[in-house]
């Protein structure tokens, strides 16, 4: 084995192995930072919110359609919800309620205040809503009231706020760091209540509380005051649907947050990300190449030293297995290193999206499991070429 050992030191070319080097760390590079990529910017565009399932389309009037100086709203009436139900692609729907008095809010975090103003509730059928009837549940005369905030306040809270005046940023898991204090009054009759935080929207640009309150507040602080909403929300059974766009379109309405869009946005950066690790995988493909070139060379060189250690008794695996650790000692270098330079990318560019996106939740495990397998998948090929050239050799004089 020694002997194969210095024949390998002998004619080793220091610029072809250096070649390979940098040409395989550079594909599997590209490859692993694309794919780890697309799996860390892929919620931004895909995730929805965790209570409200993804096929629920949020509806409206245009502003200004059937709005006129003669007082008509952009309020749904009785036929337009029987309308929109009639159709085939709709499961379910269901209006949103506001409240019919005033409210006051004060927001805090640890006891910081950065939020009075006054504001509104809104509610849907509990049915909308997928959370434990547990948690999203009221009975009248509690001074409890479990709410879901849009994203939008924390987002506020985090870029601006909390970076002003060194507070912890707010995600997912701390929204029970929110205080939520509620000032309720009409009919003469002034209320306090605390809210309780159970969920962030980046769908509803509203405060939402549970139907139950909504209709017992309505009745306690506005018994004379009635009106038709002004949003929908609607189960269908396919939101990419062309039917919904065309009926949507046609009633002049308009959909909040447009699924349509988050897909088309989706598919573009999953080709993206397919592009990029296509021309990593074609720099990985040539740098093997150089490689495998590398190593025949290597071997056409020794030819005749090799041929002589296969007739005094070694096997072909003895011969082959010094140029076969080689090869998978550089497919580990490179790995390693591979792995290090997307660590430092990675840091970078999700430093950025933590702040942009606080409630993101990224793992290494798909470019983890990715590399691995090329490793594998290149270190087989390495081995099964270079047994396969020493094996002609040993033919050829056998």
């Amino acid at each position: 084995m020694s002997l194969v050992w210095k024949l390998l030191r002998q004619h080793i070319s220091i610029p072809q192995f250096a070649g390979f080097f940098f040409a395989n760390l550079f594909g599997m590079l590209i490859v692993l930072l694309g794919i780890q990529f697309y799996y860390d910017v892929k919620p931004v565009f895909t995730s929805g919110d965790s209570f409200m399932k993804p096929d629920y389309l949020i509806v409206s009037k245009k502003i200004g359609a059937g709005t006129t100086l003669s007082g008509r709203t952009n309020a749904f009436n009785g036929s337009d919800i029987d309308d929109f139900r009639q159709q085939d692609f709709v499961k379910n729907i269901g209006v949103f309620t506001a409240t019919e008095y005033r409210v006051g809010a004060s927001m805090g975090v640890n006891g910081q205040r950065i939020l009075n103003t006054e504001l509104y509730f809104e509610s849907v059928p509990d049915e909308f809503v997928d959370v434990s009837l547990k948690e999203w549940k009221y009975e009248a005369g509690s001074r409890e009231v479990p709410i879901i905030l849009p994203r939008i306040y924390i987002n506020m809270y985090n870029f601006g706020f909390a970076q002003s005046r060194s507070l912890p940023k707010i995600s997912d898991g701390l929204m029970g760091m929110i205080d939520f204090d509620i000032d309720i009054h009409g009919s003469g009759v002034n209320d306090l209540f605390k809210g309780r935080v159970i969920g962030f929207s980046s769908r509803l640009n509203t405060i939402l509380v549970p139907q139950s309150f909504m209709d017992w507040s309505n009745a306690r602080y506005a018994p004379q005051s009635t009106s038709q909403p002004t949003r929908l929300i609607v189960e269908v059974g396919n939101p990419a649907d062309e039917r919904i766009a065309q009926y949507i379109d046609r009633k002049n309405y308009e959909v909040e947050t447009d699924k349509l869009d988050a897909e088309k946005t989706t598919y573009f950066l999953k080709m993206t990300a397919l592009l990029v690790m296509g021309i990593g995988l074609v720099i990985a493909a040539l740098s093997f190449y150089i490689l495998m070139l590398s190593i025949y060379l290597l071997v056409q060189k020794n030819a005749g030293k090799l041929e002589n250690l296969l007739l005094i008794g070694y096997s072909p695996s003895q011969v082959a297995l010094p140029y076969q650790l080689l090869t998978i000692l550089l497919n580990v270098v490179v790995l390693v290193i591979a792995f290090v330079l997307l660590l430092l990318i990675r840091n970078y560019y999700y430093t950025v999206l933590e702040i942009l996106f606080p409630q993101i939740e990224g793992s290494l495990l798909p470019s983890v499991v990715t590399g691995i397998l090329i490793f594998i998948l290149v270190s087989l090929l390495n081995i099964w070429a270079i047994r396969r050239k020493i094996v002609q050799i040993w033919r050829r004089k056998g």
